[in-house]
């Protein structure tokens, strides 16, 4: 089991399919082979149990968008969900392929049926940010748990992780933005520190509508460490997800550069400094730049750099030269050691 608070400098990274299978259980199927090959640590899907998430008015409501996949707005819904049979075989696949099966309850009776199926990892949408009651039920399930706060004001966020401490639940709480997709200037990854400062102990993520990569580096350095972003196989397909999403190279990309975050981070070791393949090869070495007689004390006008078939004292060191006295004659061009100074 993941756990949130042990993550230092490592990343969880979460592939959001949502609804961006169409219904479809291969193409969903196809979307666990091919983002956990890309390196992802979850999929997620979502859950929802429509005729108890929707009123009637609202379910039954008619649906003209470009987007729809029927004429009524619960039809639409009803189209896009996988059963709960789709979900365990989703679920043994994620097992196959060394992914947390993980999921979005969007309602009571949603967040049992993920109980009892054993999810792995929960996620608690920006849209129920405060729900206390979903909140309270799925943080006494004993799994982990990401909570996104898109749209939420600090009160919103503070009673949210109020019920999950009281709980003792193991989670994450991620900055986000819930703009689709969300502008560069709209990002607002300052947001990661504030969150940082009001919950020192806790694991600070993104969730990210952004159509790049470059908001997981940016956000890793600012203290993210899981990170949510939705996926596609086509950016054009029909849904309202896809034109924002990431096509499997772009992801692999973020998670790469994510990755590469700490590895940049880490000072050389001083010990191989100077040492490098290309100073051996043309590094120059310290010569005369003028005869110079026994007792003379060395000035920085005496000294020049040449490249030789080894290194000798470095041009770089000429410091350590400068103010010390020669032993011996060195005509011009000739080397400088320090067995010559004293």
């Amino acid at each position: 089991m993941i756990n949130f608070n042990n993550l230092n400098n490592k990343s969880f990274i979460i592939a959001e399919v949502g609804q961006n299978h169409q219904g479809d259980l291969e193409l969903a199927k196809k979307y666990v082979e091919v983002f956990a090959a890309k390196g992802a640590d979850a999929i997620k899907f979502q859950t929802r149990s429509n005729k108890e998430l929707f009123s009637k008015d609202a379910y039954n409501k008619e649906y003209s968008s470009e987007n729809a996949f029927a004429k009524k707005y619960g039809h639409h819904r009803e189209k896009l969900e996988l059963s709960f049979k789709d979900l365990a075989i989703l679920k043994k696949l994620c097992k196959k392929n060394k992914v947390k099966f993980m999921s979005t309850p969007f309602d009571l009776t949603s967040a049992k049926k993920l109980k009892k199926l054993g999810v792995d990892v929960f996620k608690i949408s920006s849209f129920d940010l405060g729900n206390l009651p979903l909140i309270n039920l799925v943080s006494k399930m004993k799994k982990p748990i990401v909570i996104s706060t898109g749209g939420g004001k600090i009160k919103e966020i503070k009673e949210s992780v109020k019920i999950l401490k009281k709980n003792k639940a193991n989670f994450s709480v991620l900055h986000c933005v819930s703009e689709y997709p969300c502008n560069v200037d709209n990002l607002g990854l300052e947001k990661i520190n504030k969150l940082k400062k009001l919950f020192p102990k806790t694991c600070i993520g993104l969730s990210d509508h952004f159509n790049g990569i470059l908001s997981g580096p940016v956000a890793y350095m600012k203290g993210a460490r899981v990170f949510e972003k939705h996926v596609t196989f086509n950016r054009s397909w029909k849904g309202t997800d896809h034109n924002f999403s990431m096509e499997p190279e772009g992801f692999r990309k973020f998670i790469r550069d994510i990755r590469r975050v700490p590895k940049m981070m880490k000072e050389k070791s001083v010990n191989t400094l100077g040492k490098e393949k290309v100073f051996l090869k043309l590094g120059k070495s310290i010569v005369a730049n003028k005869d110079i007689n026994p007792g003379t004390k060395i000035t920085i006008d005496h000294l020049n750099g040449v490249i030789f078939n080894k290194q000798y004292i470095p041009i770089r060191e000429s410091y350590s030269l400068i103010g010390k006295k020669l032993k011996i004659k060195v005509k011009k061009g000739d080397l400088i050691l320090r067995s010559y100074v004293k």
